[in-house]
C-alpha cells in the first residue's frame, strides 16, 4: 500500500494515531485548521502550509509577488477559521540555485503586502536548496478569550443537528480563476480570487466573539471541507444548491460549471460556519460582506446537495486531495 491508496486525509488519520497523543496544555491538536495550546494566560494558535512549484503555482505563469501573497494568506485563512488573531510568521524557502534573485525578492514583496494587510510580522525562517521552489509559512497567533480567560474558538467538531450552515463571500471564483491564469490571464476578479485570496479574518473573529461554535476554511472545496465538519461532529448536512453564492463573473465565465466549481473547486479561502440561526443572523448584521445561509446540519451521516425541486445532485469528487490519484 502507498499513500496514494489512502489519500491525504486518510494519511492524516494514520499519522495522528501514531503521534497525536494528548499533551499538557494542548487544547486542540491534529485535525483542526490550527493547533491551539495554553501558554500561561494566553492560548497560542499555530498553523503551517506549503506551496510547491508545479503543484500550487506555475513559475512563469503565476507572478512571484502573487505566490508570496498567497503563501501567507492561506495561513491567515486557517487562523480566521479558528476565530483567532495572527501574529508572527516564519518562512522557509526551498530554492534551486539558479532561481533568479529578483524572483525571490518579488515573492517577499508580495508576502510583505499580505503581512501588512493582516497585521502579521515576519519573524524569521530558513533557506535550503531544493530541486523545485518551495515556500512554507508557519503562522502563530493567539485565541481571543472571554471574561473568564477561556479561549473563544471556532472548531470543526462543534456542529449539531438543527444548526444552520452559512458561507462568507462567493464560491467557485478561485477554481475558475486558476483556469484563466493557466491561459495567461492574470487580471480580473476570477484570476485575483485565485492568486490573491483575501480570507475574511475579521468575520472569523466576530464569529468567535458571538460564540458561533463551528467553522472551517474552504480550501479543498465546499463539500470536501463540510465533510470534515460532519465527520468530526458526527452529523450529516443538507445543502440547497439554489442558495449558493455565485458571482456574476463566475456565471459569465462558466455558466454550465459554476455550481460544480462552487461545490468542489476549492481555494476559495472563505469560511463555512455552523451555528444557531440567531447567531448567524447577528454575524450578518455586524460584519461587512455577504454571509449566506446555504443549508442545515442534520442527524445521520453524509451530505446531500438538493436542487430547487428537492432532488439530489451528484458530485463524484467532493474536492481536492493532494495524494489522491487522478
Amino acid at each position: 500500500m502507498d499513500v496514494g491508496s489512502v489519500g491525504e486525509f486518510g494519511l492524516i488519520e494514520r499519522l495522528a494515531a501514531i503521534a497525536g497523543r494528548p499533551a499538557p496544555g494542548l487544547v486542540l491538536g491534529i485535525g483542526d485548521d490550527a493547533a491551539v495550546w495554553r501558554a500561561d494566560d494566553a492560548f497560542i494558535v499555530a498553523t503551517t502550509d506549503t506551496m510547491v512549484a508545479g503543484v500550487h503555482f506555475l513559475p512563469g505563469v503565476h507572478p512571484w509577488a502573487d505566490v508570496g501573497w498567497k503563501a501567507l494568506a492561506v495561513n491567515v485563512s486557517d487562523v480566521a477559521a479558528m476565530g483567532a488573531v495572527p501574529g508572527f510568521a516564519l518562512v522557509t524557502l526551498g530554492l534551486p540555485p539558479e532561481t533568479p534573485l529578483e524572483a525571490v525578492e518579488e515573492l517577499y514583496r508580495g508576502l510583505d503586502e499580505c503581512a501588512r494587510a493582516y497585521g502579521v510580522a515576519v519573524a524569521g525562517g530558513d533557506i535550503v536548496r531544493a530541486p523545485e521552489a518551495v515556500v512554507t509559512v508557519a503562522l502563530l497567533g493567539h485565541a481571543q478569550t472571554d471574561s473568564h480567560g477561556q479561549p473563544l474558538l471556532l472548531r470543526r467538531d462543534g456542529a449539531r443537528p438543527g444548526y444552520a450552515l452559512a458561507v462568507s463571500g462567493t464560491l467557485g471564483d478561485a477554481a475558475a480563476g486558476l483556469e484563466l491564469v493557466r491561459r495567461g490571464q492574470t487580471e480580473g476578479p476570477l484570476a485575483l480570487a485565485h492568486s490573491r485570496p483575501r480570507p475574511p479574518l475579521a468575520l472569523g473573529q466576530e464569529a468567535a466573539r458571538l460564540r458561533i461554535p463551528c467553522a472551517i476554511d474552504i480550501s479543498d472545496g465546499l463539500l470536501q471541507d463540510l465533510g470534515h465538519i460532519c465527520r468530526l461532529s458526527g452529523v450529516g448536512a443538507v445543502i440547497y444548491a439554489a442558495t449558493l453564492p455565485l458571482s456574476d463573473a463566475l456565471r459569465r465565465a462558466c455558466p454550465d460549471r459554476a455550481l460544480a466549481l462552487a461545490c468542489t473547486g476549492g481555494e476559495d479561502y472563505q469560511l463555512l460556519l455552523a451555528g444557531p440561526s440567531e447567531a448567524l443572523a447577528s454575524l450578518r448584521e455586524k460584519v461587512p460582506g455577504p454571509v449566506t445561509v446555504i443549508g442545515e446540519v442534520v442527524e445521520g451521516q453524509g451530505i446531500a446537495v438538493l436542487d430547487e425541486q428537492g432532488r439530489p445532485l451528484d458530485f463524484p469528487v467532493p474536492g481536492w486531495d493532494h495524494l489522491r490519484r487522478p
